[in-house]
């Protein structure tokens, strides 16, 4: 399809959006992250640096949202809000953000739609389930008696690595 023939000819519709609306925040905010992004990459190792926090943060974050979709939690706002920060570096992600944005909406709209009776069951069910799972894990910590646990497990770490420091106090 040609996007040229679908253009008006008027005067307004040709200016750039700056030069015929005053500029907003919006603007201003997009300008500053715009200098950012060009400082933290002006200098390579820099550059590096800021791609390897914003990869990490990102990756921690979906992933995060990952387990949340399958746990009490919201995992599509964790995936969203990801794909976000990944999408500062990556087009790819900003692509996928799209996408994700529109997942979200349409989960809003579904959830707004859903029956009261059906929404108390849900969180009742997932409250139950987070009850569960806390439950075995306090259980497990008691059986196998985790101060001792944990200091054990402290110590072999500092079997395999030399250099990791003493528990305080002990």
């Amino acid at each position: 399809m040609n996007h040229e023939s679908t253009k008006s000819s008027s005067p307004e519709a040709t200016s750039p959006p700056e030069a015929t609306s005053p500029p907003e925040a919006g603007h201003r905010t997009v300008r500053r992250r715009g200098r950012l992004h060009s400082r933290l990459h002006a200098n390579p190792a820099l550059s590096l640096t800021t791609k390897l926090l914003v990869t990490t943060l990102g990756t921690l974050v979906i992933v995060g949202g990952l387990v949340m979709m399958v746990t009490p939690g919201p995992g599509i706002v964790g995936i969203v809000l990801g794909l976000a920060i990944l999408a500062t570096e990556y087009d790819w992600a900003d692509r996928w953000l799209v996408k994700a944005r529109d997942k979200a909406h349409q989960a809003r709209l579904r959830a707004e739609a859903m029956d009261p009776k059906v929404r108390r069951r849900r969180l009742m069910l997932g409250g139950l389930g987070f009850l569960a799972v806390s439950a075995v894990a306090v259980a497990y910590l008691v059986a196998y008696d985790w101060p001792d646990f944990a200091v054990d497990g402290w110590n072999w770490v500092q079997g395999l690595a030399g250099w990791v420091p003493d528990l305080p106090g002990m």
